[in-house]
């Protein structure tokens, strides 16, 4: 074992990995984070990003063996990978992790759900891929000091490690399919953390399904006896080598893998925003509700935050954002949002909104600076503080140490089935909502993946 690559190590792990080995809390995790990410890409059908990419998708063609959400006709498995996890995450309202790097596991649920189709697999099967998912998503965000996207590459750059186990498996790959495949993708997916710097376009939320389609392809291409680099991490210019500013910690993604299950530390968003806007919003609708503030009411908004909440989200583009996806990784706009309509929704990145009034007066009030004492506690403590003073002189303040959804701050089945019918309104009749919920608590009965996507198109 000692002599097998890391790429191998993994391997082993995900090709023995049953259903049975897999505690029930996990399994449920799993399910509650499906039905989550399914009504997130309900929630996107209709967006007009959404329909060029349909478009885009239909004009490639390929096999029909695999559901598209939200449409009737099917393609092939990667096609509809890409179209499923981009559905996922077009809102930036699906879940979060974030330790050295953060990510966003269900990004490659989508992936899961096309390769278990295209294969006739069964719910069991596609849970044991979303576990594998998880399990080392959320690992491979601990493998590097700092994380990746410190240092410029987007955290997209780490699902190019996963999709491909997650594809795999479902695949039916054998050992040396399975770290061929690995070795392929891993080695042609980095993303350039550019895709959200400054004024954003659509690609912030191209590039994890870019990366989690890569894996289909990538065991597509491995199934046929393609080979790839065996040693993609470690070996010479492998990728400890050559992204060499960070101190790399490679006993991390094995890191009681199979012992310690990590899906339960992973969180859940209340908000359709970037994950460290969650903690800043909830504390200036606290601040506002506690003290029954208006946003006529507001002189100044004093937000404070980490350095990555001043420097990413509140850069000048920020504070005169044009597009929802700009808009929705603005701190400043999405506090004016919160403050103006009492909360932050979908709705709230419509064009209509975005040229709201009431939101762009808010927006030259606000003033975000980097705490020092906030910076250091990160990431175990992601702290906001919100200060907001009324046009009386009067101030008033409140911080928020874990943002709604996150395992400090959980939210109950009911919130998380709330959160799915809202999001689903608008394309499923309430009668196929309840199938949707009621087969994907029970996902591991579902025997023909097919007849639980049908219910999505």
């Amino acid at each position: 074992m000692d002599n097998i690559s890391l790429s191998g190590r993994i391997a082993r792990w995900v090709l023995d990995l049953q259903y049975e080995d897999i505690p029930e809390v996990s399994i449920k995790e799993a399910k509650r984070f499906l039905l989550d990410s399914m009504g997130c890409a309900l929630a996107a059908v209709k967006n007009e990003d959404m329909a060029a990419m349909y478009r885009f998708t239909e004009k490639l063609g390929g096999t029909p063996e695999a559901s598209v959400i939200g449409q009737e006709a099917k393609t092939n498995a990667s096609n509809a990978a890409l179209m499923n996890c981009l559905l996922t995450r077009a809102l930036d309202y699906n879940d979060i992790y974030w330790e050295e790097d953060p990510s966003h596991p269900s990004d490659l649920i989508g992936a899961a759900l096309a390769a278990g189709e295209a294969n006739g697999k069964n719910g069991k099967q596609v849970l044991e891929a979303i576990l594998v998912d998880y399990e080392l998503m959320l690992r491979w965000c601990h493998a590097a000091h700092p994380g990746v996207r410190e240092i410029g590459w987007h955290h997209a750059s780490l699902v190019q490690f996963v999709s491909p186990y997650v594809a795999g498996k479902l695949y039916d790959l054998d050992f040396d399919q399975l770290v061929a495949a690995v070795g392929i993708s891993a080695s042609s997916h980095f993303t350039l953390g550019g895709v959200v710097a400054g004024h954003l376009t659509n690609m912030k939320n191209t590039a994890a399904p870019l990366a989690s389609q890569a894996g289909v392809i990538a065991s597509l291409i491995a199934r046929e006896g393609y080979s790839g680099p065996v040693e993609v991490f470690e070996g010479k210019e492998g990728v400890f080598e050559v992204i060499n500013s960070v101190e790399w910690r490679p006993e991390w993604p094995l890191k009681d893998l199979g012992e310690d299950f990590m899906i339960t530390q992973c969180a859940y968003k209340a908000f359709p925003t970037e994950a460290l806007t969650h903690q800043p919003i909830s504390a200036a609708l606290q601040v506002c509700q506690q003290h029954d503030l208006e946003a006529e009411d507001i002189a100044e908004i004093l937000v404070e935050t980490t350095v990555r909440g001043a420097d990413i989200l509140s850069d000048p583009s920020k504070y005169k954002p044009t597009t929802k996806e700009t808009a929705d990784h603005s701190l400043p706009y999405v506090v004016a949002a919160a403050v103006a309509d009492g909360n932050v929704l979908p709705s709230s990145f419509s064009d209509e909104k975005l040229k709201d009034p009431r939101i762009w007066d808010l927006l030259g009030k606000i003033k975000v600076v980097a705490d020092p004492e906030i910076d250091s506690l990160f990431p175990a403590v992601k702290r906001a503080r919100v200060t907001i003073t009324d046009h009386q002189g009067a101030s008033h303040t409140a911080q928020v140490d874990h943002a709604k959804g996150s395992p400090q701050n959980p939210m109950s089945d009911e919130e998380i089935i709330s959160k799915f019918q809202a999001n689903a309104a608008e394309i499923l009749s309430r009668e196929a909502q309840d199938q949707v919920i009621d087969l994907t608590m029970n996902f591991e009965q579902v025997e023909d993946l097919g007849d639980y996507m049908r219910l999505l198109r």
